[in-house]
Protein backbone atom coordinates (compact mmCIF):
# COMPACT_ATOMS: atom_id res chain seq x y z
CA UNK A 1 0.00 0.00 0.00
CA UNK A 2 1.66 3.37 -1.27
CA UNK A 3 0.24 6.25 0.36
CA UNK A 4 1.32 9.76 -2.23
CA UNK A 5 4.35 11.83 -0.73
CA UNK A 6 5.35 9.13 1.60
CA UNK A 7 8.81 6.64 1.93
CA UNK A 8 7.44 2.93 2.44
CA UNK A 9 8.76 0.23 4.29
CA UNK A 10 10.08 -2.38 2.14
CA UNK A 11 8.91 -6.21 2.23
CA UNK A 12 9.46 -8.06 -1.01
CA UNK A 13 9.59 -11.62 -1.52
CA UNK A 14 12.72 -13.29 -1.92
CA UNK A 15 12.15 -15.23 -4.93
CA UNK A 16 14.42 -16.92 -7.28
CA UNK A 17 14.08 -16.69 -11.22
CA UNK A 18 15.46 -19.91 -12.79
CA UNK A 19 15.72 -20.18 -16.74
CA UNK A 20 16.27 -22.98 -18.93
CA UNK A 21 16.38 -22.76 -22.76
CA UNK A 22 12.58 -23.40 -24.46
CA UNK A 23 11.70 -24.65 -20.34
CA UNK A 24 9.10 -23.08 -18.34
CA UNK A 25 10.38 -21.32 -15.38
CA UNK A 26 8.88 -22.57 -11.74
CA UNK A 27 9.40 -19.29 -9.54
CA UNK A 28 9.78 -20.30 -6.18
CA UNK A 29 10.57 -19.03 -3.27
CA UNK A 30 10.26 -21.43 0.44
CA UNK A 31 10.54 -17.89 2.15
CA UNK A 32 7.50 -16.35 1.48
CA UNK A 33 4.35 -15.96 3.64
CA UNK A 34 1.50 -18.66 3.08
CA UNK A 35 -1.36 -19.58 4.61
CA UNK A 36 -0.26 -22.77 6.82
CA UNK A 37 -1.55 -26.08 4.82
CA UNK A 38 -3.65 -28.94 6.23
CA UNK A 39 -2.05 -31.36 3.43
CA UNK A 40 -3.70 -35.07 3.24
CA UNK A 41 -2.45 -38.11 1.51
CA UNK A 42 -4.62 -40.24 -0.11
CA UNK A 43 -3.29 -43.86 -0.02
CA UNK A 44 -3.99 -46.34 -2.66
CA UNK A 45 -4.09 -43.87 -5.99
CA UNK A 46 -2.83 -41.16 -7.64
CA UNK A 47 -2.37 -39.46 -4.80
CA UNK A 48 0.03 -41.91 -3.71
CA UNK A 49 0.43 -45.26 -2.46
CA UNK A 50 3.44 -45.49 -0.52
CA UNK A 51 6.64 -43.66 1.17
CA UNK A 52 6.17 -41.03 3.38
CA UNK A 53 4.25 -38.03 2.54
CA UNK A 54 6.56 -35.70 0.88
CA UNK A 55 9.27 -37.70 0.25
CA UNK A 56 11.11 -38.19 -3.06
CA UNK A 57 9.82 -41.43 -3.87
CA UNK A 58 6.18 -40.25 -3.21
CA UNK A 59 6.32 -37.17 -5.12
CA UNK A 60 7.80 -38.48 -8.27
CA UNK A 61 5.00 -41.31 -8.12
CA UNK A 62 2.36 -38.41 -8.03
CA UNK A 63 4.30 -36.28 -10.76
CA UNK A 64 4.20 -39.61 -13.42
CA UNK A 65 0.44 -40.46 -12.52
CA UNK A 66 -0.23 -36.63 -13.15
CA UNK A 67 1.52 -36.68 -16.35
CA UNK A 68 -0.05 -40.05 -17.38
CA UNK A 69 -3.85 -38.36 -16.61
CA UNK A 70 -2.96 -35.69 -18.24
CA UNK A 71 -2.24 -37.61 -21.73
CA UNK A 72 -5.62 -39.01 -21.04
CA UNK A 73 -7.40 -35.56 -20.55
CA UNK A 74 -5.99 -34.21 -23.81
CA UNK A 75 -6.56 -36.89 -26.02
CA UNK A 76 -9.88 -35.77 -25.60
CA UNK A 77 -9.61 -32.33 -25.34
CA UNK A 78 -7.19 -31.73 -27.52
CA UNK A 79 -8.94 -32.32 -30.48
CA UNK A 80 -11.75 -30.02 -29.40
CA UNK A 81 -9.00 -27.07 -29.61
CA UNK A 82 -7.29 -28.10 -32.72
CA UNK A 83 -10.57 -28.77 -35.33
CA UNK A 84 -10.13 -32.53 -34.64
CA UNK A 85 -6.98 -32.87 -35.09
CA UNK A 86 -5.80 -36.04 -33.44
CA UNK A 87 -3.58 -35.47 -29.62
CA UNK A 88 0.37 -36.68 -29.85
CA UNK A 89 1.33 -37.15 -26.79
CA UNK A 90 4.95 -36.51 -25.60
CA UNK A 91 7.76 -38.46 -27.73
CA UNK A 92 10.71 -37.40 -25.85
CA UNK A 93 9.39 -38.75 -22.04
CA UNK A 94 9.65 -37.27 -18.96
CA UNK A 95 12.38 -37.36 -16.71
CA UNK A 96 12.67 -37.26 -13.27
CA UNK A 97 16.49 -35.25 -12.24
CA UNK A 98 18.89 -34.74 -9.30
CA UNK A 99 21.86 -33.16 -8.32
CA UNK A 100 23.66 -36.61 -8.92
CA UNK A 101 21.45 -37.46 -12.29
CA UNK A 102 20.86 -33.94 -13.98
CA UNK A 103 18.64 -33.66 -16.54
CA UNK A 104 19.47 -34.48 -20.50
CA UNK A 105 20.21 -31.51 -22.73
CA UNK A 106 17.79 -29.62 -24.49
CA UNK A 107 18.23 -28.32 -27.90
CA UNK A 108 21.73 -27.33 -27.86
CA UNK A 109 21.91 -26.69 -23.86
CA UNK A 110 23.86 -29.31 -21.92
CA UNK A 111 21.53 -30.47 -18.78
CA UNK A 112 22.17 -29.08 -15.03
CA UNK A 113 20.92 -29.56 -12.23
CA UNK A 114 18.20 -26.88 -10.89
CA UNK A 115 15.32 -26.83 -8.49
CA UNK A 116 12.89 -26.44 -11.48
CA UNK A 117 10.17 -27.91 -13.47
CA UNK A 118 10.16 -27.10 -17.31
CA UNK A 119 9.17 -28.69 -20.57
CA UNK A 120 12.33 -28.56 -23.42
CA UNK A 121 10.32 -27.52 -26.88
CA UNK A 122 13.21 -28.67 -29.57
CA UNK A 123 13.45 -32.34 -27.79
CA UNK A 124 9.56 -32.80 -26.80
CA UNK A 125 10.16 -33.64 -23.21
CA UNK A 126 9.02 -32.46 -19.81
CA UNK A 127 11.71 -33.06 -16.47
CA UNK A 128 11.48 -31.64 -13.00
CA UNK A 129 13.34 -31.37 -9.78
CA UNK A 130 12.72 -34.31 -7.84
CA UNK A 131 15.18 -33.71 -5.52
CA UNK A 132 13.86 -30.87 -4.28
CA UNK A 133 11.19 -28.68 -5.74
CA UNK A 134 8.45 -31.23 -6.28
CA UNK A 135 9.07 -33.43 -2.68
CA UNK A 136 9.35 -29.49 -0.88
CA UNK A 137 5.98 -28.38 -2.40
CA UNK A 138 4.14 -31.63 -2.07
CA UNK A 139 5.52 -31.83 1.47
CA UNK A 140 4.17 -28.20 1.99
CA UNK A 141 0.63 -28.11 0.13
CA UNK A 142 0.13 -31.62 -0.91
CA UNK A 143 -0.15 -33.58 -3.43
CA UNK A 144 -2.69 -32.10 -5.64
CA UNK A 145 0.41 -28.72 -5.92
CA UNK A 146 3.06 -31.15 -7.09
CA UNK A 147 0.54 -32.94 -9.91
CA UNK A 148 -0.57 -28.95 -10.72
CA UNK A 149 3.48 -28.56 -11.57
CA UNK A 150 2.92 -31.05 -13.78
CA UNK A 151 -0.26 -30.50 -16.15
CA UNK A 152 1.27 -27.10 -16.27
CA UNK A 153 4.06 -28.47 -18.04
CA UNK A 154 2.22 -30.20 -19.92
CA UNK A 155 0.31 -27.21 -20.87
CA UNK A 156 3.64 -25.63 -22.61
CA UNK A 157 3.21 -28.87 -24.50
CA UNK A 158 -0.22 -28.12 -25.95
CA UNK A 159 0.80 -24.96 -26.93
CA UNK A 160 3.41 -26.27 -29.45
CA UNK A 161 1.04 -28.77 -30.66
CA UNK A 162 -1.29 -26.07 -31.38
CA UNK A 163 1.45 -23.56 -32.73
CA UNK A 164 0.72 -20.91 -30.14
CA UNK A 165 3.52 -18.20 -31.21
CA UNK A 166 4.12 -14.55 -30.73
CA UNK A 167 2.57 -13.79 -27.06
CA UNK A 168 4.80 -12.86 -24.67
CA UNK A 169 5.85 -15.05 -21.99
CA UNK A 170 3.39 -13.90 -19.40
CA UNK A 171 0.21 -14.87 -21.42
CA UNK A 172 1.84 -18.28 -22.13
CA UNK A 173 2.57 -19.14 -18.57
CA UNK A 174 -1.27 -18.27 -17.60
CA UNK A 175 -2.47 -19.99 -20.13
CA UNK A 176 -0.51 -22.93 -19.27
CA UNK A 177 -1.92 -22.68 -15.08
CA UNK A 178 -5.28 -22.55 -17.16
CA UNK A 179 -4.69 -25.72 -18.80
CA UNK A 180 -3.57 -27.42 -15.48
CA UNK A 181 -7.03 -25.89 -14.28
CA UNK A 182 -8.98 -27.85 -16.92
CA UNK A 183 -6.86 -30.84 -15.87
CA UNK A 184 -8.39 -30.57 -12.37
CA UNK A 185 -11.73 -29.42 -13.62
CA UNK A 186 -11.60 -32.46 -15.38
CA UNK A 187 -10.61 -34.74 -12.68
CA UNK A 188 -12.77 -32.78 -10.24
CA UNK A 189 -15.50 -34.26 -12.80
CA UNK A 190 -14.89 -37.85 -11.88
CA UNK A 191 -12.97 -38.81 -15.37
CA UNK A 192 -10.12 -39.46 -13.91
CA UNK A 193 -9.23 -43.37 -13.26
CA UNK A 194 -6.04 -42.32 -11.08
CA UNK A 195 -6.97 -39.41 -9.31
CA UNK A 196 -9.89 -38.77 -6.74
CA UNK A 197 -12.09 -35.81 -7.10
CA UNK A 198 -10.19 -32.51 -5.12
CA UNK A 199 -11.76 -31.79 -2.01
CA UNK A 200 -12.45 -28.49 -0.53
CA UNK A 201 -9.34 -28.32 1.90
CA UNK A 202 -7.22 -29.57 -1.13
CA UNK A 203 -8.45 -26.88 -3.83
CA UNK A 204 -7.29 -24.92 -0.66
CA UNK A 205 -3.85 -26.12 -0.53
CA UNK A 206 -3.57 -25.96 -4.04
CA UNK A 207 -4.56 -22.46 -4.14
CA UNK A 208 -2.31 -21.74 -1.27
CA UNK A 209 0.76 -23.21 -3.09
CA UNK A 210 0.23 -21.52 -6.25
CA UNK A 211 1.02 -18.04 -4.05
CA UNK A 212 4.71 -19.19 -3.83
CA UNK A 213 4.91 -19.41 -7.77
CA UNK A 214 4.49 -15.84 -8.52
CA UNK A 215 6.94 -13.38 -9.91
CA UNK A 216 8.90 -10.72 -7.48
CA UNK A 217 6.34 -8.22 -6.45
CA UNK A 218 7.19 -5.14 -9.33
CA UNK A 219 8.16 -7.19 -12.18
CA UNK A 220 7.07 -6.13 -15.39
CA UNK A 221 4.58 -8.14 -17.31
CA UNK A 222 6.67 -7.31 -20.17
CA UNK A 223 9.43 -9.45 -18.50
CA UNK A 224 10.60 -11.85 -21.12
CA UNK A 225 10.77 -14.60 -18.24
CA UNK A 226 6.96 -12.96 -16.53
CA UNK A 227 5.02 -15.46 -14.90
CA UNK A 228 2.13 -13.12 -13.11
CA UNK A 229 1.57 -12.04 -9.54
CA UNK A 230 -0.24 -14.36 -7.70
CA UNK A 231 -3.67 -12.74 -8.02
CA UNK A 232 -3.31 -13.28 -11.94
CA UNK A 233 -2.22 -16.85 -11.43
CA UNK A 234 -5.10 -18.02 -9.72
CA UNK A 235 -7.49 -16.29 -12.10
CA UNK A 236 -5.87 -18.61 -14.86
CA UNK A 237 -6.03 -21.71 -13.08
CA UNK A 238 -9.50 -21.16 -11.77
CA UNK A 239 -10.58 -20.17 -14.97
CA UNK A 240 -9.55 -24.05 -16.58
CA UNK A 241 -11.31 -25.39 -13.37
CA UNK A 242 -14.54 -23.69 -14.24
CA UNK A 243 -14.63 -23.18 -17.76
CA UNK A 244 -12.17 -25.92 -18.98
CA UNK A 245 -9.33 -25.87 -21.85
CA UNK A 246 -11.46 -23.96 -24.44
CA UNK A 247 -11.25 -20.84 -22.60
CA UNK A 248 -7.53 -21.38 -21.93
CA UNK A 249 -6.95 -21.74 -25.47
CA UNK A 250 -9.16 -18.21 -26.03
CA UNK A 251 -6.42 -16.64 -23.67
CA UNK A 252 -3.96 -13.71 -26.10
CA UNK A 253 -1.96 -10.29 -24.83
CA UNK A 254 -5.23 -8.60 -26.38
CA UNK A 255 -8.33 -9.90 -23.52
CA UNK A 256 -5.82 -11.49 -21.16
CA UNK A 257 -6.66 -9.25 -17.66
CA UNK A 258 -3.37 -8.08 -16.23
CA UNK A 259 -3.19 -6.68 -12.66
CA UNK A 260 0.41 -6.49 -12.00
CA UNK A 261 1.06 -3.11 -10.51
CA UNK A 262 4.47 -1.90 -11.42
CA UNK A 263 6.93 0.03 -9.23
CA UNK A 264 5.89 3.87 -9.65
CA UNK A 265 9.67 5.32 -8.51
CA UNK A 266 12.91 3.65 -8.21
CA UNK A 267 12.51 4.59 -4.47
CA UNK A 268 9.19 2.76 -4.02
CA UNK A 269 10.91 -0.42 -5.68
CA UNK A 270 14.07 0.44 -2.90
CA UNK A 271 11.60 0.68 -0.13
CA UNK A 272 9.06 -1.89 -0.76
CA UNK A 273 5.48 -0.76 -0.79
CA UNK A 274 4.65 -1.30 3.64
CA UNK A 275 2.77 1.31 5.43
CA UNK A 276 4.26 1.69 8.96
CA UNK A 277 0.98 -0.75 11.02
CA UNK A 278 -0.37 2.61 12.55
CA UNK A 279 -0.36 4.55 9.40
CA UNK A 280 -2.01 2.02 7.10
CA UNK A 281 -4.53 1.36 9.76
CA UNK A 282 -5.78 4.69 9.90
CA UNK A 283 -5.33 5.49 6.07
CA UNK A 284 -6.93 2.06 5.31
CA UNK A 285 -9.69 2.90 7.67
CA UNK A 286 -10.66 5.85 6.57
CA UNK A 287 -10.15 4.94 3.12
CA UNK A 288 -12.87 1.95 2.82
CA UNK A 289 -15.66 4.55 4.63
CA UNK A 290 -15.01 6.68 2.14
CA UNK A 291 -15.49 4.26 -0.35
CA UNK A 292 -18.63 3.22 0.98
CA UNK A 293 -19.95 6.41 1.46
CA UNK A 294 -19.77 6.58 -2.08
CA UNK A 295 -20.35 2.86 -3.40
CA UNK A 296 -23.12 1.92 -0.87
CA UNK A 297 -25.76 4.42 -2.77
CA UNK A 298 -24.96 2.32 -5.92
CA UNK A 299 -25.65 -0.98 -4.08
CA UNK A 300 -28.72 -0.25 -2.34
CA UNK A 301 -31.24 2.08 -4.19
CA UNK A 302 -29.81 5.46 -2.75
CA UNK A 303 -29.58 4.67 0.77
CA UNK A 304 -27.21 6.57 2.28
CA UNK A 305 -23.76 4.65 4.21
CA UNK A 306 -24.24 5.25 7.87
CA UNK A 307 -20.90 5.32 9.01
CA UNK A 308 -19.05 2.35 10.62
CA UNK A 309 -16.77 2.70 13.74
CA UNK A 310 -13.39 0.86 13.97
CA UNK A 311 -12.78 -0.79 17.49
CA UNK A 312 -9.27 -2.64 17.43
CA UNK A 313 -9.36 -3.65 21.06
CA UNK A 314 -6.70 -5.27 22.98
CA UNK A 315 -7.72 -7.90 25.60
CA UNK A 316 -11.71 -8.17 25.85
CA UNK A 317 -13.52 -7.80 22.57
CA UNK A 318 -16.23 -4.82 23.14
CA UNK A 319 -19.75 -5.68 23.87
CA UNK A 320 -22.40 -6.35 21.02
CA UNK A 321 -26.40 -6.47 21.52
CA UNK A 322 -25.66 -6.29 25.62
CA UNK A 323 -23.35 -9.76 25.02
CA UNK A 324 -19.53 -9.75 25.06
CA UNK A 325 -18.79 -11.83 21.50
CA UNK A 326 -17.18 -15.01 21.83
CA UNK A 327 -13.56 -15.26 23.00
CA UNK A 328 -12.57 -16.48 20.00
CA UNK A 329 -14.39 -13.76 17.70
CA UNK A 330 -11.52 -11.87 16.67
CA UNK A 331 -13.05 -9.85 14.08
CA UNK A 332 -16.38 -9.24 13.74
CA UNK A 333 -19.28 -6.73 12.86
CA UNK A 334 -22.02 -5.50 14.82
CA UNK A 335 -25.07 -4.60 13.51
CA UNK A 336 -26.59 -3.21 16.43
CA UNK A 337 -23.52 -0.96 17.77
CA UNK A 338 -22.73 0.45 14.34
CA UNK A 339 -18.69 -0.56 14.38
CA UNK A 340 -16.84 -3.34 13.30
CA UNK A 341 -13.59 -4.66 15.68
CA UNK A 342 -10.73 -7.15 15.95
CA UNK A 343 -8.11 -8.23 18.46
CA UNK A 344 -5.40 -5.11 17.63
CA UNK A 345 -3.14 -7.44 19.93
CA UNK A 346 -2.99 -10.72 17.76
CA UNK A 347 -4.78 -10.90 14.68
CA UNK A 348 -3.75 -7.36 13.36
CA UNK A 349 0.08 -7.34 13.73
CA UNK A 350 0.03 -11.27 13.00
CA UNK A 351 -1.45 -10.24 9.58
CA UNK A 352 0.37 -7.40 8.64
CA UNK A 353 4.53 -9.46 10.26
CA UNK A 354 3.27 -12.16 8.13
CA UNK A 355 1.89 -10.93 4.73
CA UNK A 356 2.06 -7.17 4.80
CA UNK A 357 -0.71 -4.26 5.21
CA UNK A 358 -2.93 -4.62 2.47
CA UNK A 359 -3.62 -8.21 5.02
CA UNK A 360 -4.79 -5.10 7.28
CA UNK A 361 -6.35 -3.94 4.09
CA UNK A 362 -8.08 -7.35 3.39
CA UNK A 363 -9.10 -7.75 7.33
CA UNK A 364 -11.12 -4.31 7.26
CA UNK A 365 -12.53 -4.52 4.02
CA UNK A 366 -14.54 -8.27 5.02
CA UNK A 367 -15.90 -6.39 7.40
CA UNK A 368 -17.43 -3.51 5.93
CA UNK A 369 -18.51 -5.55 2.87
CA UNK A 370 -19.86 -7.84 5.57
CA UNK A 371 -21.64 -4.69 6.73
CA UNK A 372 -23.11 -3.49 3.42
CA UNK A 373 -24.35 -6.96 2.88
CA UNK A 374 -26.18 -7.17 5.94
CA UNK A 375 -27.51 -3.51 5.14
CA UNK A 376 -29.08 -4.13 2.27
CA UNK A 377 -30.77 -6.93 4.03
CA UNK A 378 -28.84 -10.25 2.74
CA UNK A 379 -27.11 -12.57 4.70
CA UNK A 380 -23.97 -13.10 5.47
CA UNK A 381 -23.45 -16.57 6.76
CA UNK A 382 -24.95 -18.59 4.02
CA UNK A 383 -22.45 -19.85 0.84
CA UNK A 384 -24.19 -17.16 -1.33
CA UNK A 385 -23.56 -14.59 0.99
CA UNK A 386 -20.19 -15.58 1.99
CA UNK A 387 -19.51 -15.35 -1.64
CA UNK A 388 -21.44 -12.18 -2.18
CA UNK A 389 -19.29 -10.37 0.57
CA UNK A 390 -15.92 -11.35 -0.58
CA UNK A 391 -17.48 -9.89 -3.72
CA UNK A 392 -18.05 -6.65 -2.46
CA UNK A 393 -14.90 -6.57 -0.77
CA UNK A 394 -13.24 -6.85 -3.66
CA UNK A 395 -15.15 -3.80 -5.28
CA UNK A 396 -12.96 -1.69 -3.15
CA UNK A 397 -9.96 -3.00 -4.89
CA UNK A 398 -11.46 -2.46 -7.71
CA UNK A 399 -11.35 1.37 -6.82
CA UNK A 400 -8.22 1.47 -5.50
CA UNK A 401 -6.68 -0.07 -8.63
CA UNK A 402 -7.95 2.44 -10.94
CA UNK A 403 -5.91 5.67 -8.56
CA UNK A 404 -3.90 7.61 -10.12
CA UNK A 405 -0.41 8.03 -8.56
CA UNK A 406 -1.06 11.21 -6.68
CA UNK A 407 -3.81 9.49 -4.87
CA UNK A 408 -3.35 9.43 -1.17
CA UNK A 409 -3.95 5.70 -0.80
CA UNK A 410 -3.44 3.48 -3.68
CA UNK A 411 -2.04 -0.20 -4.29
CA UNK A 412 1.92 -0.72 -4.27
CA UNK A 413 3.23 -4.44 -5.92
CA UNK A 414 2.32 -7.49 -4.19
CA UNK A 415 -0.60 -5.49 -2.51
CA UNK A 416 -3.24 -8.01 -4.67
CA UNK A 417 -1.43 -10.69 -3.50
CA UNK A 418 -1.20 -9.85 -0.26
CA UNK A 419 -5.28 -9.61 0.13
CA UNK A 420 -5.43 -13.61 -1.33
CA UNK A 421 -3.28 -14.94 0.60
CA UNK A 422 -5.39 -12.51 3.99
CA UNK A 423 -8.65 -14.26 2.61
CA UNK A 424 -6.59 -17.91 2.26
CA UNK A 425 -5.53 -17.23 5.69
CA UNK A 426 -8.81 -15.78 7.13
CA UNK A 427 -10.66 -18.19 5.59
CA UNK A 428 -8.87 -20.97 6.91
CA UNK A 429 -9.22 -19.78 10.35
CA UNK A 430 -13.01 -19.73 10.41
CA UNK A 431 -15.05 -22.71 12.03
CA UNK A 432 -17.79 -24.66 9.62
CA UNK A 433 -17.25 -22.21 7.45
CA UNK A 434 -20.00 -21.84 4.50
CA UNK A 435 -17.05 -21.98 1.35
CA UNK A 436 -13.49 -22.44 0.63
CA UNK A 437 -11.17 -20.15 0.16
CA UNK A 438 -11.53 -21.57 -3.50
CA UNK A 439 -14.54 -19.82 -4.41
CA UNK A 440 -14.05 -16.77 -1.90
CA UNK A 441 -11.16 -15.74 -3.99
CA UNK A 442 -12.84 -16.42 -7.23
CA UNK A 443 -15.44 -13.88 -5.46
CA UNK A 444 -13.13 -11.60 -4.50
CA UNK A 445 -11.55 -11.50 -7.78
CA UNK A 446 -15.12 -10.90 -9.66
CA UNK A 447 -15.39 -7.89 -7.23
CA UNK A 448 -11.61 -6.47 -7.79
CA UNK A 449 -11.89 -6.77 -11.06
CA UNK A 450 -15.76 -5.60 -12.61
CA UNK A 451 -16.55 -3.34 -9.54
CA UNK A 452 -19.93 -3.44 -8.18
CA UNK A 453 -22.24 -4.75 -11.12
CA UNK A 454 -20.42 -8.10 -10.21
CA UNK A 455 -21.85 -8.07 -6.71
CA UNK A 456 -25.33 -6.66 -6.87
CA UNK A 457 -27.60 -10.23 -8.10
Amino acid sequence: MARHGTTARALLTAATTLTLLSGCVVVWSSDDPAPAPRRTSVPGNGLGDGGAPGSPEEANRVAQNALADAERFWSTAYPQLAGGAAFEPIRGGFHPYTRNDPPPGCGDAPGEYLPNAYFCQPDDFIAWDAEALLPQLYGDFGPLLAAVVLAHEYGHAIQTRLGVSGQPSVVLEQQADCYAGAWVGDVAAGRSGAFPAPSVQELDDTVAGLLQLRDEPGTSAENPQAHGNAFDRIRAFQDGVEQSATRCAEYNARNLPITEVPFTSAQEAANGGDLPYDQALELLGTDVQQYWARAYPQLAAGAQWAPLRIVPFDDDAPACDGRTTSPDAQAFYCATGGFVAFDNARLGPALYDRIGDNALGMLLGGLFAQAAQERRGRSSTDRDGRLATDCLAGTWTYDLLRRGTDSDVRLSPGDLDEAVTALLTLGRSEQNAAAGAFDRIAGFRDGALEGLPACQS
